[in-house]
């Protein structure tokens, strides 16, 4: 019997198709009119080198940025490289459609809602609250808390044990088949894939081990199975 329900956030809760792009060239574009000596394509093809290079979950990619066309860092420019991706990133935040009223659901069904995220807690948690769904989470667990990222099993049992429950009574859902479904199947954990479409290897793959996985084309459909 389920008790748990995990989710991930990007691209499982929300809509994140493109926005983290629009908002590092809107950065980008500040920082050039206040003085950073580049075009915007070179200075987002410099960005996207750093990002690569330090993880995406870093928060100190405008400071390398800045220390490597100055040879210093450059406070004035850094913070508004920071503020404007900031805002333009949470205005372009987007719920899918059927977000809330399916945690809803879940919640009256009485089941314990909890996130399993790569990233920064608190990071993971502004999410949340910018999105207004804070409050139908007892707990999110992160990369940084459990010191581990997805697909690795450990931040599953860290989620479990945070949860009060065993594998076979909880069930994660996620968009990524690599992170979140083997992450989970990994641990024990049923896994559910939504917002996203299975590669040909990938169906192979599935085939060849004998896994059992339930693909939904949107998270409403939760609806239909729990």
């Amino acid at each position: 019997m389920i008790k748990v329900v995990l989710f991930d956030i990007d691209d499982t809760l929300y809509d994140t198709s493109g926005f983290a792009k629009l908002a590092r060239k809107a950065a980008l574009n500040v920082m050039i009119d206040a003085g950073l000596p580049l075009s915007s394509d070179d200075a987002y093809i410099l960005l996207r080198e750093i990002i690569d290079e330090y993880g995406s979950n870093y928060d100190k990619h405008f400071n390398i940025l800045t220390k490597r066309v100055f040879g210093e860092e450059r406070p004035l420019l850094i913070a508004l490289g920071m503020i404007t991706y900031h805002n333009v990133k949470f205005a372009l935040l987007r719920l899918f459609p059927q977000t809330t009223s399916t945690l809803i659901y879940l919640k009256k069904r009485g089941y314990d809602l909890g996130v399993v995220s790569n990233g920064i807690t608190i990071k993971q948690w502004e999410k949340l609250i910018r999105l207004d769904l804070h409050h139908f989470f007892d707990h999110v667990i992160t990369s940084e808390g459990a010191g581990v990222e997805k697909p690795d099993p450990k931040i599953f049992e860290v989620a479990l044990e945070k949860m009060g429950c065993e594998a076979k009574n909880s069930i994660m859902i996620g968009n990524k088949f690599s992170e979140d479904i083997m992450g989970a199947l990994n641990a024990g954990i049923p896994a559910i894939l939504v917002n996203s479409e299975l590669t040909e290897s990938e169906k192979e793959y599935i085939k060849e081990e004998g896994i059992e996985l339930k693909v939904l084309p949107n998270i409403g459909e939760l609806k239909n199975i729990l």
